[in-house]
C-alpha cells in the first residue's frame, strides 16, 4: 500500500457537535495542523482568539459557502475567491454567511516542528472555545 490517505470529510472524527473535523489526524498529517470547520448559516459563535500561547499562524480557505474573517476588528470576505493568513498575535473570528461555511484551516509555527495539540487527535478532548 502507498503512503497516502483519502477520507470523506463528513465521516471524520469530530468535536463541537460535529463542526470541528479532525482532518489532520484522520489523514495522518504530522507536519502542520489541519482541521475542517463547518459553521451553520449566519453563525456568530466562533470564538475570537489569537495564538500568542503557541505562536501558530493560520490559513483560512472556504471550501463551500461564504462568510467573513474578522482580524483585529476588521472584517474581510471568506469565499471561493479569497484565502487568508493570520499571524499568531492577531485576534481572529469567523462569521458565517447566509448559507453557512465549510472552512479548511491550516496552521503551523514558523521555524519549529509541528506538535499536534490534544484536541486535534482522534477521540481527543473538545477544543477550548476561548
Amino acid at each position: 500500500m502507498g503512503d497516502y490517505a483519502v477520507k470523506r470529510i463528513d465521516e471524520m472524527d469530530a468535536a463541537l457537535y460535529g463542526s470541528f473535523k479532525r482532518a489532520r489526524a484522520e489523514l495522518g498529517v504530522q507536519s502542520f495542523g489541519m482541521q475542517v470547520i463547518d459553521l451553520p448559516p449566519s453563525f456568530g459563535g466562533y470564538p475570537s482568539h489569537d495564538h500568542t500561547h503557541d505562536d501558530q499562524e493560520e490559513v483560512f480557505l472556504a471550501l463551500r459557502g461564504s462568510g467573513e474573517l474578522e482580524v483585529d476588528g476588521e472584517r474581510m470576505p471568506l469565499d471561493a475567491d479569497h484565502i487568508a493568513r493570520v499571524g499568531p498575535a492577531a485576534k481572529r473570528k469567523v462569521w458565517s454567511g447566509p448559507d453557512g461555511i465549510r472552512l479548511l484551516v491550516l496552521g503551523g509555527i514558523p521555524g519549529r516542528a509541528y506538535a499536534p495539540p490534544a484536541p486535534s487527535e482522534i477521540g481527543g478532548p473538545e477544543p477550548k472555545l476561548s
